[in-house]
């Protein structure tokens, strides 16, 4: 696993994805409402709506095309819906966001 900063904590807005490509990884970056930084991958397993568009609450994303609730802790989609998306080890260090991949 290559250990990869992708951002500053202050940069973040909260509860606003941003989208960016690390290799061949597409991934969706979040802050949460409790200071948590989520990383997952930015494609909803139902018709990849970009999940970086989508309206986050507590630790879920709503996929911006069909409002799947996608787990951001374990990238499970909560039932009905079936599917899960990639999720990425996250770590913070004096102020700075490493994703691992």
């Amino acid at each position: 696993m290559e250990r990869i900063q992708v951002a500053n904590v202050r940069d973040l807005p909260e509860k606003i994805g941003k989208s960016m490509k690390i290799g061949n990884f597409d991934l969706a970056l979040f802050k949460l409402s409790n200071g948590d930084i989520r990383a997952v991958e930015n494609k909803c397993p139902h018709k990849g709506g970009m999940l970086s568009q989508g309206l986050v609450s507590g630790d879920y994303v709503f996929c911006p095309l069909h409002d799947w609730k996608i787990c951001m802790k374990d990238g499970e989609a909560q039932a009905p819906d079936q599917g899960c998306v990639k999720t990425f080890k996250v770590e913070i260090q004096d102020k700075n966001v490493y994703v691992y991949v």
